[in-house]
């Protein structure tokens, strides 16, 4: 049975603006589901420059290997996602996987290989029968259309409850170019890149190594800033595709990531990312409340972070807050334990507008009812302010509930 849709998701889809040089599609192989849609295809025109950002994990999918490999060249002619099995810690087996699903690709879409990125997700340690791609992505690929996005986002979810799709526009020179982009992302999700898989594609005439520098310094302040469980993936994968089709209605084909031209883009790639991002975390398994941690005057900003993630993965901030419970006294056990620079009596804590703590001590204001009545909201602001410098960092997070223990209890059965 399918799991209800998050109360946290979206109440709508955003209207997703067709990518010119870029077709999608979606189907059935069998991978792992039965009666539902688990691979996807997108087919991008030729000249299309790719960019992208992975796992940290020492412990790489195989199509994490391949994207790596093939990312060095910047040119992209197909992407394919599959759902139900990573393709992770299969060994050799998982290596010949990949090949073969790109020889299938390559037939079925007339792309060279080394052109073709993978991307997997499900399953660690279960070889990927990729002869199942045989045929379904030929037929995948006649029937590839650009308004296919939503039902490919459909196709790459696995414990995600709805799809996730985010779009965006920005000015380039004198011409508006639009971005669009999907993700899946529910479990294992930690700031190593971003626990997940998640593909943007734009029309904008940008090179492969502007691409690289703008999404990889974009991804600091969107899916490296977000965790659900604190708990990184073997598969994460975030790529950008460029089309250039924007070049046909004047606008500038960009080379250089420092171009000034470029910072509408730049705002537009932050957003759209961010979106996803936020998607992803108001999917996260068991939800029921969206975290927001706000961290200000710490020492640094890498310690503002760390004192953030603190917070934001400590399982005892996280069930208090699925509890409603105004246990403030475990979010100073979160900057205690995090290992960055902090002081005491210094310190103090916000949740949303009401301070809790001041100077080390409760707030002389403190009203436990006024706080408790706060926590029943589904969306929650934790402030901390430690007093010390001009380090700054926000993170998001959910709260962590029983039905967390049950999805990944139940999920490979």
């Amino acid at each position: 049975m399918a799991a209800a849709v998050s109360p946290l998701a979206p109440r709508s889809f955003s209207n997703l603006p067709e990518i010119e040089g870029v077709r999608f599609a979606s189907g059935a192989a069998g991978i792992r589901y039965k009666d539902r849609t688990d691979v996807m295809l997108a087919v991008f025109a030729k000249g299309t420059q790719a960019a992208g950002v992975f796992t940290k994990s020492k412990c790489p999918s195989a199509p994490v290997d391949w994207c790596r490999a093939k990312l060095k060249a910047g040119k992209a002619r197909a992407l394919i996602v599959n759902s139900g099995n990573a393709n992770a810690f299969t060994g050799n087996a998982g290596v010949q996987a990949a090949k073969l699903t790109a020889a299938l690709a390559a037939q079925a879409t007339g792309a060279p290989a080394n052109e073709i990125f993978l991307a997997s997700t499900g399953v660690i340690g279960e070889p990927l029968d990729a002869s199942k791609f045989d045929g379904v992505l030929e037929a995948l690929s006649a029937r590839a259309a650009p308004d296919g996005l939503l039902e490919a986002a459909k196709a790459i979810m696995t414990t995600d409850t709805f799809p996730k799709v985010a779009t965006a526009r920005a000015m380039l020179g004198g011409a508006e170019v639009a971005l669009t982009g999907m993700g899946k992302g529910a479990g294992m999700i930690a700031p190593d890149m971003a626990t997940m898989l998640a593909f943007a594609f734009t029309d904008a005439p940008i090179a492969a190594a502007a691409l690289q520098s703008m999404l990889a310094k974009s991804v600091e302040r969107s899916f490296n800033a977000i965790t659900v469980d604190s708990d990184t993936s073997t598969s994460d994968t975030l790529m950008l595709f460029a089309t250039g089709a924007a070049a046909k209605r004047g606008a500038p084909k960009i080379v250089a990531a420092n171009d000034r031209r470029l910072a509408p883009f730049k705002g537009a790639l932050d957003h759209l990312l961010l979106d996803l991002a936020h998607q992803v975390v108001r999917d996260g398994e068991g939800a029921r409340k969206f975290v927001e941690v706000r961290v200000t005057r710490a020492a640094t900003a890498a310690a503002a972070k760390k004192i953030a993630f603190s917070i934001a993965n400590s399982p005892l901030v996280k069930t208090a807050i699925a509890g409603e419970d105004a246990n403030w006294g475990r979010v100073v056990m979160a900057v205690g334990k995090a290992g960055a620079r902090a002081e005491r009596d210094r310190l103090a804590i916000w949740f949303n507008d009401v301070r809790v703590a001041d100077k080390g001590q409760r707030d002389p204001a403190y009203d436990e009812a006024e706080v408790s009545k706060l926590m029943r909201g589904a969306e929650i602001i934790i402030r901390v302010d430690l007093g010390m410098g001009k380090g700054a960092a926000t993170v998001w997070t959910c709260d962590l509930t029983k039905d967390y223990v049950a999805i990944n209890g139940d999920y490979r059965s």
